[in-house]
């Protein structure tokens, strides 16, 4: 009798998670807004921490061109006249921020996994307040590099939380829209960070340095009064078991009209939780270098990796790169917000080309088109060097450069990262990845001052060939091991990568993950 009625539950949860999986693909975009505009607000929130990471990213590498902050800190050179941070200290400050934003990442793929994204959330936002302060009296370059490391921690729980939670919290038909926004809120904390310089540019005292830095304080705590009423990710509780939790954050997550169904939506993720606890129980860091989340993790760091090596060392902070082809420093502030406000025009374009076009796609010609760019940016720097007609075409093609990495490369890739990991290695995986990421912009940022810094290479524009043959290497990546990710449901993709189907066939299987009982497979 009990076995009975055990098997009648069963099968009544497998129902309803084949209605939920019926209804993730009906629903259309504008549909899923109206049914779970909570989770689009939470999602939206959590992500407008990530501002903070964009803004300090330009602040420091603009900082570099800034008179002011020049001479607090940097060397006199004799031949021309000025003061120079070194290619060295570029290097230190630029990569003592990715070196904080590894251990935050690595650190918040355990706590998360532990404790869920809340807690580890507003301990982060806790913690950044703390830190800014030491950014801010730094009297020396060592202090300032410690301030920078420090404030990375936080923001690699930032960079790597907000994909995740945007793709756990949101249904099929807008997991696309708002793990890209993630990138949207990358590339307006990037614009706020130049204006706020471009207004600073020309000032002479400390505080043309010292109030940038200080704005960092109107992010946090705000954020963590809101962010205190957030709910957690329901995937959190499947995970831990805590079904009834689970009911209750998709409950929260939807409008009024959808809450009856939040048993429906919970019986889909359990049954995609017990298909990958089917294929692999283990939920470490080292089961994503293991069986099939192998390739799930490559792809995952790949896409992100190609990030720094396809120019955004050169053209994503481009204020120091117009300085170095000739503009003059205050047309190069504010070039650079013209190109970063472009920057979020092309964001907010991807948006409606993925859901046509598909990721690998936009990601694929992304890259080629980057290429290319740099490449005309080398012939140009060759072709008219010196000249004021090449160096102000140099600076239309990096603004170009970032209209198009904006449009492509930049947002495509959280949809990938937040859609090609399992469930249940979600944060982890997402974690990896970013790691990967930090360490390959370590390498840019290591790189880059040495060719472009007038104390050291001095390429200026011909650094454009260097990055625009790394941008091809990662093309013909792409071309043979991205898949298409666009319209699966993470059961889907689960048994697309269980088969070992090439990247290049993804788009024309279909998938039943309830044909013939739970568990069974159907790839045709």
């Amino acid at each position: 009798m009990e076995e009975r009625v055990h098997k009648e539950h069963h099968d009544d949860d497998f129902e309803q998670a084949r209605q939920a999986a019926d209804d993730e693909h009906r629903l259309t975009a504008v549909q899923a807004i109206r049914l779970h505009r909570n989770a689009v607000i939470w999602s939206v929130l959590l992500s407008t921490c990530i501002i903070m990471e964009g803004y300090d990213i330009v602040l420091m590498n603009s900082f570099f061109a800034q008179p002011a902050f020049s001479r607090k800190y940097g060397e006199y050179q004799a031949d021309s006249g000025t003061y120079q941070i070194t290619a060295s200290w570029q290097n230190g400050l630029s990569n003592a921020v990715s070196v904080g934003t590894m251990v935050g990442a690595f650190a918040n793929g355990w706590f998360s996994h532990k404790m869920g994204y809340r807690p580890v959330l507003l301990a982060s936002l806790a913690l950044l307040c703390a830190f800014v302060f030491i950014s801010f009296f730094a009297p020396n370059l060592p202090v300032l590099l410690v301030g920078q490391f420090l404030c990375g921690l936080p923001w690699g729980v930032f960079a790597t939380m907000a994909p995740a939670y945007a793709s756990e919290i949101c249904p099929l038909a807008l997991r696309g829209y708002l793990t890209v926004y993630v990138n949207l809120t990358w590339a307006l904390g990037q614009l706020v960070s130049a204006g706020v310089q471009s207004a600073f540019s020309d000032g002479s005292n400390q505080w043309s340095y010292r109030i940038p830095f200080a704005i960092q304080w109107a992010w946090p705590i705000p954020l963590f009064v809101i962010l205190f009423f957030a709910p957690e990710s329901p995937w959190y509780y499947v995970r831990t078991g805590d079904r009834e939790m689970a009911e209750k954050m998709v409950a929260r997550l939807s409008s009024p009209a959808q809450r009856h169904l939040a048993k429906q939506t919970v019986a889909m993720m359990v049954h995609t939780n017990e298909l990958e606890k089917g294929l692999d129980e283990n939920t470490s860091y080292l089961q994503c270098f293991k069986g099939i989340d192998l390739r799930r993790t490559e792809i995952a760091c790949m896409a992100f990796a190609a990030q720094p090596f396809c120019g955004s060392s050169m053209a994503g902070t481009p204020t120091y790169f117009f300085v170095q082809a000739g503009l003059p420093t205050s047309l190069s502030f504010k070039m650079s917000i013209g190109g970063l406000g472009m920057a979020s025009v092309g964001t907010i374009i991807s948006w409606f080309l993925m859901s046509y076009i598909g990721r690998r796609t936009l990601y694929l010609w992304g890259l080629a088109s980057l290429s290319a760019i740099l490449f005309i940016t080398g012939f140009i720097s060759v072709g008219a060097s010196d000249s004021p007609a090449g160096n102000y075409a140099q600076a239309g093609m990096m603004i170009g450069w970032l209209f198009v990495y904006y449009l492509t490369v930049g947002p495509i890739c959280y949809a990938i990262i937040g859609e090609v990991s399992s469930t249940r290695l979600r944060n982890k995986s997402v974690c990896v990845s970013r790691i990967v990421y930090y360490i390959a912009q370590v390498i840019c940022n290591v790189v880059n001052p040495y060719m472009l810094n007038p104390t050291a290479g001095d390429w200026k524009g011909k650094t454009g060939f260097f990055w625009g043959a790394c941008a091809l290497v990662f093309f013909v990546w792409t071309y043979f091991r991205l898949p298409e990710t666009k319209g699966r449901t993470f059961e889907e993709l689960d048994i697309l990568f269980a088969n070992r189907v090439p990247a290049r066939e993804f788009a024309k299987y279909k998938v039943d993950a309830y044909a013939e009982g739970e568990g069974a497979i159907k790839v045709h």
